[in-house]
């Protein structure tokens, strides 16, 4: 069974269990005007509402569902590790290739050498393009819209790979192959976040007015760089129309708060 409680900042807890993930602050009650435990629905659980497209079908067909649910686990857990190993490189911390880090759902493993390729493929993107960081692994809130979400990086690109601009950037950080249409609405909606929007505009940055969202794919075996960023259009009406999917499909669904022994047993005569 699937669960996991982060805190992500003091008074926010992130709550994964099964295929849904909340986030948890303390609010208040617009009734009663009382303290009470808020639930926001993640803007990845959101995005997975999108449409898939009849590629992503196809492929289902082909493998069936157990292999593709076996494949999608592996994937998950690979990007989980990684994730968690850039975020330590952005903390200052050096990597070494026997660290060990969690998957989304299992103990700590070592690195692989796929996924040690792309901590080196991170490390060569960082080098080339001289990123400056304004905040990472960052917990963001819209109010408007009722929902939160993570984003792994925003900041000024010193040297942007030629084409690009040199800033402000929101990016997040992929081990896939390609770059699909949830993945473009899930940074749409970290950068239409409150916190976003209040401190990457005018106030941080008067010069400018527009945050460039990208997707760095690490680990990427299509060119020689060993890595790719990819610019994205902010998809932000459709990361609505997701949510508005979300909305219907999990009406409803909310955190279960009923407690659990830890453990099941047959108690003895």
């Amino acid at each position: 069974m699937k669960k996991e409680f982060r805190v992500v900042t003091d008074g926010t807890v992130q709550i994964t269990i099964s295929d849904e993930r909340w986030y948890s602050r303390q609010g208040t009650n617009a009734v009663t005007g009382l303290p009470e435990i808020q639930f926001v629905p993640s803007v990845t659980w959101i995005a997975g509402y999108y449409p898939k497209g009849i590629g992503f079908y196809k492929w289902l067909a082909d493998k069936g569902w157990d292999e593709s649910q076996a494949i999608k686990v592996a994937a998950g857990d690979k990007g989980s590790r990684v994730h968690r190993a850039i975020v330590d490189l952005l903390n200052g911390q050096t990597i070494p290739m026997e660290a060990k880090y969690a998957g989304s759902d299992e103990g700590e493993q070592e690195l692989s050498l796929e996924e040690y390729d792309c901590l080196r493929s991170f490390v060569d993107w960082w080098t080339a393009c001289q990123p400056e960081t304004l905040a990472h692994e960052l917990t963001v809130f819209n109010e408007e819209f009722n929902y939160a979400g993570t984003l792994d990086w925003v900041g000024m690109l010193r040297k942007p790979p030629k084409g690009l601009s040199t800033g402000p950037w929101l990016l997040d950080w992929k081990t896939s192959k390609d770059v699909w249409p949830e993945h473009e609405i899930q940074v749409s909606g970290y950068a239409h976040s409150d916190w976003v929007r209040s401190n990457v505009a005018a106030p941080v940055l008067p010069m400018l007015h527009q945050i460039h969202l990208g997707i760095l794919q690490v680990g990427y075996r299509r060119n020689k760089a060993g890595w790719k960023l990819t610019e994205v259009e902010d998809q932000f009406p459709l990361f609505l129309a997701a949510r508005q999917i979300w909305e219907k499909e999990c009406a409803g669904v909310s955190v279960s708060r009923r407690d659990y022994p830890l453990a099941i047993s047959l108690s003895p005569p």
